[in-house]
């Protein structure tokens, strides 16, 4: 059974600090890309940042760009979404998402995915 579990959101002050952790089940890790999005209330679901985990391609939304990291450990089948310096607009519920049909321009859209983690809370507030 595919399975995504995050990890790692809560309460955090602008300019701190969090650690997303997607840990998944049921699928090797490596053959897939992994996308981690957001969807703020009212908004759209938008892509964050993607990782191919074969070969460690990278791509960042414009707005995190600088303060966001992806990076993925396969031996613990987890990507992870480092954030730094988080300001009230990055609030959301943030998901990650798999699917095995490599890197091009459709890891930026949401349908593009198979795979889908129930979500984890981020709020940056003071």
């Amino acid at each position: 059974q595919v399975q995504l579990v995050e990890s790692g959101g809560g309460l955090v002050q602008p300019g701190g600090s969090l650690r997303l952790s997607c840990a998944a089940s049921g699928f090797t890790l490596r053959d897939y890309v992994i996308g981690w999005f957001r969807q703020a209330p009212g908004k759209e679901r938008e892509v964050v940042s993607c990782i191919n985990s074969r070969d460690g391609s990278t791509l960042y939304a414009d707005s995190v760009k600088g303060r966001f990291t992806i990076s993925r450990d396969n031996a613990k089948n987890t990507v992870y979404l480092q954030m730094y310096s988080l300001k009230p607009e990055d609030t959301a519920v943030y998901y990650c998402a798999a699917h095995p049909r490599g890197w091009g321009p459709w890891i930026q859209v949401a349908h593009g995915y198979d795979y889908w983690g129930q979500g984890t809370q981020v709020t940056v507030s003071s």
